[in-house]
C-alpha cells in the first residue's frame, strides 16, 4: 500500500499486516543485499555437508561475496557444530538404507498388482462367467511379467542412488579428520560472531518462551514447545533475541536478512483466504518496535539468486537445483516391523498414540515395543490423531489376511470370539496377542477395532 494514506496512523502501525506481498521482488530488495545485517539460520549452515563438492564451492563463493555483513548468532553457531555428524549420518543412512528400501517397496507392489488383479479375475468369474477374460487376465498381468517389468525399474532406481553415493565427498568419519566445511565457515565469519549469552539471560529467555511466548503461538519458534527439553525448545527464539541484541548495538545496521529453509507455521503465516504463506508480519513489527529496523526473510534459493542477481555472483543452475533440493524438509522417516524393536519410541508420541486408541492411564512401558509404535502409526493412518511434526511414518501391521501373513503369525481364531470379525481368513502379528493378553476387556476390543478397520484398508488377495 503507497500514497498519502500511508501516512494514516492505523495503515502506519500494522503496515506489516497490509503488505500484500512480504516476499515479493519490492524495489528495496536490493539493499538487504546491499546494506544489511545478514544472518544464516543453522540448516543453510548444515546444507553444506549435504551439497556436492562443486555446488559447495559455487555456494561458498557467493557468500564471501557478502562476508563483510554476515553475522554469526551463538545459537547458530552452537546447532551448526553440534549437528555437523547428525547430517552426514543422517544422508549416509538414508543412501545405505534405499537399496532395501526399494526392494521392499517394489515387493509390496508386485503383491499389490497381483491381489488386483486377482480381484478382478474373481469379479469376472462370480459376475460374468467370463472364465476366458480371467485367464487372459492371469497370461498378460502374469508374476513373471509383473517380475520383469518391476525389474527394470529397479534396477534404473537402484543405479540413481549408487550415482548419489559418488556424488557425495563426506562420510562420518570425515568430520573429525578432514572436514571440508568448518574451516571455510570458520574464515567466512572470522570475527564477526556472538560471544555466549550468560546463564542468567539464557535462563530468563528460555522461561519467557516456554511461560509466555509459545502458550500465546508468538512466533519465532513457537511450534518447538514440548520438544527435548525446554532450552533445546527454546532455540528459534534464543536466536532471535540474539540477533535483537546485535541490532540495537550503537553500530547496528537497520536492515535484517534473515536466511532459513523452516517455513514451519512459527515463522511462516499460514496460507488463507486466497493470500499466500509469508513470513509472521508480527515479527517484522517486533523487529522494527525493539530495534528501528526492517525485516526480510528469505529461503535459500531465494536468497542465493539474490546475491547472484544484486552482486553478480556466478552459481550454475545444477547448484540451484541442489540448493532447492536440500532445502525441502527431510522424508519422514520410515519404522517398519524389522526396525521397530531396535527404535526407542518418544514417549510423547506413545502418550498421544495411547490416548487416541482409548488406552488412557495405560502404561506403554508394559506392552510390547512393536505393539506400541503399530499403535502410534495406526492411530494416525485412521485418524484418530493428527501426525506430529516430523513424526516417523509407520508402516506396521497387526493382522493380515491369511494368503498375506508372515510365516509364524497366528490364526485369527485364537482370538475371542465376538471380539474378532474374521477368526477363519486371517492370521495375527504374536506381538499383538501378547499385548493384548496385558489389557483390560474393553482395552483389549478398542484395539482389535482398530486393527480390523487396518485390515479393511488392506488389498485382499482372496477373490
Amino acid at each position: 500500500m503507497q500514497g498519502p494514506e500511508n501516512e494514516l496512523p492505523l495503515i502506519r502501525q500494522y503496515q506489516d499486516w497490509l503488505r500484500a506481498d512480504t516476499a515479493g521482488s519490492e524495489p528495496d530488495r536490493s539493499a538487504f543485499f546491499t546494506d544489511a545485517l545478514i544472518v544464516l539460520d543453522t540448516n543453510v549452515l548444515l546444507s553444506l555437508y549435504e551439497y556436492t563438492p562443486a555446488a559447495r564451492e559455487q555456494v561458498l563463493d557467493a557468500l564471501s561475496s557478502v562476508r563483510d555483513r554476515l553475522w554469526l548468532p551463538h545459537q547458530v553457531g552452537l546447532e551448526f557444530v553440534q549437528g555437523r555428524h547428525r547430517v552426514i549420518a543422517e544422508r549416509r543412512k538414508a543412501l545405505n538404507d534405499a537399496p532395501g528400501n526399494v526392494n521392499r517397496r517394489l515387493g509390496e507392489a508386485n503383491k499389490a498388482i497381483l491381489a488386483a488383479r486377482e480381484l478382478v479375475q474373481g469379479l469376472l468369474v462370480k459376475y460374468a462367467r467370463d472364465a476366458e477374460a480371467s485367464e487372459q487376465l492371469a497370461s498378460e498381468i502374469s508374476s513373471q511379467a509383473v517380475d520383469t517389468l518391476l525389474g527394470e525399474w529397479k534396477t534404473a532406481l537402484i543405479d540413481q542412488v549408487k550415482a548419489l553415493k559418488q556424488d557425495h565427498d563426506l562420510a562420518p568419519g570425515s568430520v573429525d579428520t578432514e572436514d571440508p566445511v568448518l574451516p571455510r565457515v570458520a574464515a567466512l565469519f572470522g570475527e564477526n560472531i556472538a560471544d555466549p549469552p550468560s546463564p542468567p539471560v539464557v535462563r530468563q529467555r528460555v522461561t519467557e518462551a516456554v511461560s509466555y511466548r509459545f502458550p500465546n503461538q508468538i512466533p519465532p519458534g513457537f511450534k518447538d514447545a514440548g520438544k527435548g527439553t525446554p532450552l533445546s525448545a527454546a532455540g528459534d527464539y534464543l536466536l532471535w533475541e540474539e540477533v535483537i541484541d546485535r541490532l540495537t548495538m550503537p553500530d547496528g545496521r537497520k536492515r535484517l536478512l534473515f536466511v532459513s529453509a523452516d517455513m514451519k507455521d512459527d515463522w511462516y503465516q499460514p496460507a488463507e483466504h486466497g493470500r499466500a504463506a509469508r513470513p509472521w508480519p508480527s515479527l517484522m513489527s517486533e523487529l522494527r518496535n525493539r530495534t528501528g529496523a526492517e525485516l526480510r526473510i528469505e529461503t535459500p534459493g531465494h536468497f542465493y539468486r539474490g546475491v547472484d542477481g544484486f552482486l553478480h555472483a556466478e552459481i550454475a543452475a545444477a547448484t540451484y537445483d541442489e540448493i532447492d533440493r536440500a532445502a525441502i524438509p527431510p522424508a519422514r522417516i520410515e519404522i517398519t516391523e524389522e526396525e521397530a524393536p531396535l527404535t526407542p519410541h518418544p514417549p510423547e508420541l506413545a502418550e498421544a498414540a495411547s490416548k487416541a486408541a482409548g488406552l488412557d492411564g495405560y502404561a506403554a512401558a508394559l506392552l510390547d515395543h512393536l505393539f506400541v509404535w503399530w499403535l502410534i502409526g495406526v492411530t494416525v493412518q485412521l485418524g484418530r490423531r493428527e501426525p506430529q511434526e516430523d513424526e516417523p511414518l509407520v508402516s506396521i501391521a497387526a493382522a493380515a489376511w491369511s494368503a498375506d501373513a508372515e510365516p509364524g503369525w497366528i490364526p485369527g481364531d485364537a482370538l475371542r470370539l465376538g471380539e474378532w470379525p474374521y477368526r477363519s481368513s486371517t492370521r495375527i502379528a504374536p506381538w499383538f496377542v501378547r499385548s493384548l493378553g496385558l489389557l483390560p476387556l474393553e482395552q483389549r476390543r478398542a484395539v482389535q477395532r482398530l486393527a480390523a478397520q487396518q485390515l479393511d484398508r488392506a488389498p485382499r488377495a482372496e477373490p
